[in-house]
């Protein structure tokens, strides 16, 4: 259903490199390398708000490609610098009081939860943790019994940096629909390597990254928030972009998702994040997650035939990430061997997934995360690698 071929042949890196890092940051595509270097080409050529100018169909495509990418309304996105400063907007804003409660599970991104924690904090807000099923997943069954009379949110991370886990991710939004909570969805590590729909998730705002899954540039990332729910609440900053400046005591903030933007912006980001967006719907997110997911079940399989080796992936559904650890090797040694072998991971320590780790024993691990563009031979030198280490 992919033409690995093809896909490769847009990433010429492919060649010499094995490239297991893509939930850390993918290669961009030529396509989209070329829409990010065509631009900066312009503002050097004519200076960066000439070029601007220029653009502004290039920019606005970024919008119609992502409402496209996630069932949403162009008015509904917003460009962001990053997954967390997307996540970040979202979250501040909401309109939370003391003695309201959010409820989360320990799978949660650490950035997200130090805010919630933040937060708390300052707020007087209540946290509930909501435990994990049979599967090491968000136990929505368990939920139910969570709701008090002041649980106003619920977060959610929808592929955990530090685990190959599918949270159900839609089940968890039928749940907020039921009980009228606020739900947002942390879709930094699923965006660009399955479908993403948020009409049949049910979030209430949805965040992401352009480094990642989706190819983009780094310094790129999304927003997505209910037109509903964006136009009732106020943005935790304002500028001249997400507000009109109308008198010494007045101004009118932009329509929905808009709102919490700023002026000053990487145009060429948002241009080869746009062309990203395209490139993965091309492609066929049905299709990315066709190849990756068994791609990624292949390798784990591998991998818990080596001695030594510990595979440490729950859930009922799992994603292209695939986390490991092996007795008596150092992770960033191991990251740092492979590397030498041109092959790259990530690494995520303990205290990186605090919670997470302490509920499941986790060590430190070793993170390789396939895109549609990896193969089976990329699949076997891998495992053989760690073998040797």
């Amino acid at each position: 259903m992919i033409d690995v071929t093809t896909l490769r042949a847009d990433t010429p890196a492919c060649e010499d490199l094995l490239h297991f890092n893509n939930a850390g940051a993918s290669l961009m595509p030529a396509p989209v390398y070329a829409a990010m270097v065509e631009h900066l080409a312009r503002e050097q050529a004519v200076g960066g708000y000439e070029a601007q100018a220029d653009a502004a169909e290039a920019m606005f495509g970024f919008y119609t490609a992502f409402a496209e990418l996630l069932n949403a309304e162009a008015e509904e996105i917003a460009f962001m610098e990053s997954a967390t400063k997307a996540w970040d907007a979202a979250f501040y804003s909401l309109p939370l009081v003391p003695g309201d409660r959010v409820m989360v599970h320990r799978s949660t991104y650490s950035s997200n939860y130090l805010a919630l924690l933040q937060t708390a904090r300052r707020r007087g807000l209540g946290i509930d943790f909501v435990p994990s099923d049979e599967h090491g997943q968000i136990d929505v069954s368990a939920m139910p019994g969570l709701v008090r009379e002041r649980t106003k949110l619920v977060l959610l991370t929808h592929c955990p940096s530090q685990s190959g886990l599918i949270q159900p991710a839609e089940a968890v939004g039928r749940f907020a629909r039921e009980h009228d909570l606020l739900y947002l969805l942390d879709a930094c590590q699923s965006a660009g390597q399955m479908p993403l729909d948020v009409r049949a998730i049910g979030c209430d705002a949805l965040t992401g990254t352009g480094r990642k899954f989706l190819r983009g540039p780094r310094g790129t990332g999304f927003l997505y928030m209910r037109r509903e729910l964006a136009e009732r609440i106020e943005p935790h900053v304002v500028d001249l972009e997400s507000a009109e400046w109308l008198g010494q005591d007045r101004y009118r903030l932009a329509p929905g998702a808009r709102r919490f933007e700023a002026w000053e912006r990487n145009v060429a980001g948002q241009i080869a994040l746009g062309r990203a967006a395209r490139y993965a719907m091309d492609t066929g997110l049905e299709n990315i997650a066709a190849r990756v997911q068994p791609l990624a079940a292949n390798l784990r399989d591998q991998l818990e035939g080596l001695r030594g080796v510990e595979v440490h992936d729950p859930g009922e559904q799992r994603s292209a990430i695939v986390t490991l650890s092996k007795a008596g090797v150092d992770v960033g040694e191991a990251k740092a061997a492979l590397r030498a072998q041109d092959i790259n991971v990530s690494v995520v320590p303990r205290d990186w997934a605090l919670l997470d780790a302490e509920e499941r024993g986790l060590p430190d691990l070793i993170r390789a995360s396939l895109h549609a563009f990896n193969t089976e031979a990329e699949v076997e030198r891998f495992v053989e690698a760690v073998d040797g280490l």
